[in-house]
């Protein structure tokens, strides 16, 4: 389930990105969220593609509601909603309907800086802090930084995941094959990297 105007999951998974009457439309319930998922060419995933429309995702919530997402719990294990960074209205919403948020950073102290603005929004509406999955991504080895931010984190924060995942050309690649990394490059350390994180995920 996309949220971002810019649709690169749709892109990447080859889905057309466009949703039958709109953002507004779909959350307004006049079209039902199942109707708005296509299929993809890969097994066991379905695609709700994000459009131009979700750009004012956030003028469009008017509550907190997860019904729409409830409603799709008997037909699907694992529903996924690819959010914009930030603290909004939309991401407000996720924040309580979602059973985790997984919360990729890039080891910089910006980034560090951003986690803690989330558990400082968590801690003060009194939600819970084992929502949050944090993990490290375009991790460069190269750089001292990155590798002194990983290893501080790290040893502070239990929460952290141990899996991070590499800055990889086979990322970029994505968009020239439009398929996700571990179909054109399975062996590649990116797809390597997210098929521990997951593994990791799942134990929690």
């Amino acid at each position: 389930m996309g949220f971002r105007p810019t649709a690169a999951a749709s892109f990447y998974y080859r889905v057309k990105p466009k949703v039958k009457g709109g953002a507004k439309k779909l959350l307004k319930g006049k079209h039902p969220l199942a109707e708005a998922i296509k299929e993809t060419e890969y097994p066991y995933i379905d695609l709700l593609p994000a459009d131009f429309s979700t750009r004012n995702m956030d003028l469009l919530l008017e509550d907190k509601s997860s019904k729409q997402l409830k409603n799709l719990a008997e037909e699907y294990d694992y529903v996924f909603i690819d959010a914009p960074p930030g603290i909004s209205l939309l991401s407000e919403n996720i924040f309580n309907a979602a059973d985790f948020i997984l919360l990729p950073m890039i080891p910089s102290p910006l980034s560090v800086r951003s986690y803690e603005m989330v558990k400082t929004y968590f801690a003060e509406h009194e939600l819970k802090m084992q929502k949050i999955i944090p993990f490290f991504t375009l991790i460069d080895a190269r750089k001292t930084i990155h590798k002194q931010t990983i290893i501080a984190q790290q040893k502070d924060n239990k929460h952290i995941l141990q899996t991070g995942i590499p800055y990889s050309s086979d990322m970029e690649k994505m968009g020239i094959h439009q398929a996700p990394v571990a179909t054109f490059a399975p062996q590649g350390k990116a797809a390597m990297a997210y098929s521990n994180l997951w593994k990791e995920v799942k134990k929690k």
